[in-house]
C-alpha cells in the first residue's frame, strides 16, 4: 500500500512536471547558452524557474569554458559562460560584452578511507608538488608534516585533472602558480595546461565521479560537485597563514577582500586573496554576449533572463552554495548593457 506522504510527493512532482511542460510548450523563445561547468547547476536551476515564470525556455549546456566560447564565436548559442574572462582587448576585437554573474570556489577533493571532510590539510606548494609528480604517495613527508594527527596510507596518489578547456583548471593552475615557483615556471596558468602527471576527466562532473570511484584519488572541482558527490574536501592554507575549509562564507570573504573596480576593467578575481577567512581558490563566472547582433531581440531576452536571475534568483544562489556578486557590481550592468546594439545601431536594452 502506498502511503499518503508518498502520494503527496508523487503528485507534487507530477504537478511540477506538468507546469514545466506547459511552460515549455508555450515558450515563444528558446535561449541557448553553453560553457563553464563551474556555474552549470545554478544556470540550469535559474533556467527552469525562469521558464515557469516567463514561458521563455533557457537551455544551458555544461561543455567547459573554452568550448562555450568557441560556440559563441561561431554564433551557435545566444550566450557563453567562462570562468576565465576575456581581456578588454579580446572583447573589443571580437565584439563581445562580458559581466560576472556568480562567485564560487574550486576545491581539492580526496577519496581516502578514514579521513573525514576538511580534516586533511595541504598548502598550495604541496598541492603543486603532487600535480608535478614530485609527491607520489600519501604518507610522504611534506603531507605528513602538515597532518601529524592523521595516519596516512602508503598508497600512491591518483592525480585527477580536467581533460577539457576549463575555467576551473585556470583557477586551479593560477593558484598553484602563485604558490609554487616550480609550477609557475614549468606549467603556468592555463585553461588547457600540459599536465605533468595524472589522469584526465571531462568537466567538474567527470572529475568528481572519477575521484568518487577511485581509492586514494585527489582532484579539484567546483564546490557544488564536491557536496553533490559527498566527497571529502581538503583544508588549504590561505595567504594569511590560516587553514580554511571551502564554503560560501569563505568564498564571500575572498570576494570582499578583492577590489572589483569598474566593469570595463574587471578581470577574474585573483586567487589567494588576503584575509584570515578567505578561501584561496575563489573565482567568478562570467557571461558573454555579442555586442552587435541581428535584430537584437535574442540578446535582449538573454539580458532579461540575467536581470531577473540577479534580482530574483538569489535564493537559488544560496541554496546551491554559491555567492552573489556584490550589489555594487550588479548596479553597473544596465549602463554597460545599454552599449549593446542591434544591426541597425539601436540599443537592445532596456
Amino acid at each position: 500500500m502506498v502511503s499518503r506522504s508518498v502520494l503527496h510527493r508523487t503528485n507534487a512532482a507530477t504537478l511540477l512536471a506538468v507546469l514545466c511542460c506547459s511552460a515549455a510548450s508555450a515558450a515563444t523563445v528558446t535561449l541557448r547558452g553553453a560553457g563553464a561547468t563551474f556555474p552549470a547547476p545554478l544556470y540550469q536551476a535559474w533556467g527552469t524557474a525562469y521558464t515557469l515564470k516567463s514561458g521563455v525556455e533557457v537551455v544551458y549546456e555544461a561543455v567547459g569554458s573554452g568550448l562555450g566560447l568557441d560556440r559563441l564565436r561561431a554564433h551557435q548559442i545566444d550566450f557563453g559562460a567562462s570562468d576565465a574572462p576575456l581581456t578588454a582587448q579580446e572583447l573589443s576585437s571580437e565584439g563581445l560584452v562580458q559581466f560576472p554573474v556568480v562567485v564560487g570556489g574550486v576545491v581539492p577533493i580526496i577519496n581516502v578511507t578514514g579521513i573525514p571532510p576538511g580534516r586533511l590539510k595541504m598548502t598550495g606548494r604541496v598541492l603543486a608538488d603532487v600535480y608535478l609528480g614530485r609527491i607520489r604517495r600519501w604518507n610522504e613527508a611534506p603531507i605528513a608534516a602538515l597532518n601529524p594527527d592523521i595516519t596516512l596510507p602508503s598508497a600512491n596518489i591518483t592525480v585527477v585533472h580536467r581533460s577539457d578547456s576549463s575555467g576551473s583548471s585556470m583557477l586551479w593552475t593560477d593558484y598553484l602558480s602563485r604558490s609554487s615557483e616550480s609550477w609557475r615556471s614549468e606549467v603556468g596558468t592555463s585553461l588547457t595546461p600540459r599536465w605533468p602527471t595524472g589522469v584526465a576527466a571531462s568537466g567538474n562532473e567527470g572529475v568528481a565521479s572519477y575521484v568518487e570511484r577511485t581509492r586514494f584519488a585527489l582532484g579539484y572541482v567546483e564546490f557544488y560537485y564536491a557536496r553533490n558527490h559527498r566527497l571529502s574536501d581538503v583544508a588549504v592554507r590561505n595567504r594569511s597563514g590560516h587553514f580554511v575549509r571551502a564554503g560560501p562564507d569563505a568564498f564571500r570573504a575572498a570576494a570582499k577582500a578583492v577590489k572589483w573596480g569598474s566593469i570595463e576593467s574587471m578581470g577574474q578575481l585573483p586567487t589567494d586573496a588576503s584575509g584570515p577567512e578567505s578561501w584561496p581558490i575563489t573565482g567568478a563566472s562570467f557571461v558573454l554576449v555579442a555586442g552587435h547582433s541581428g535584430s537584437g531581440e535574442r540578446t535582449r531576452e538573454v539580458l532579461r533572463f540575467f536581470d531577473w536571475a540577479l534580482h530574483e534568483g538569489e535564493p537559488m544562489v544560496h541554496h546551491l552554495e554559491y555567492v552573489p556578486v556584490p550589489q555594487t557590481v550588479v548596479e553597473q550592468f544596465p549602463g554597460m548593457w545599454e552599449a549593446i546594439r542591434d544591426s541597425g545601431g539601436k540599443p537592445v536594452w532596456p
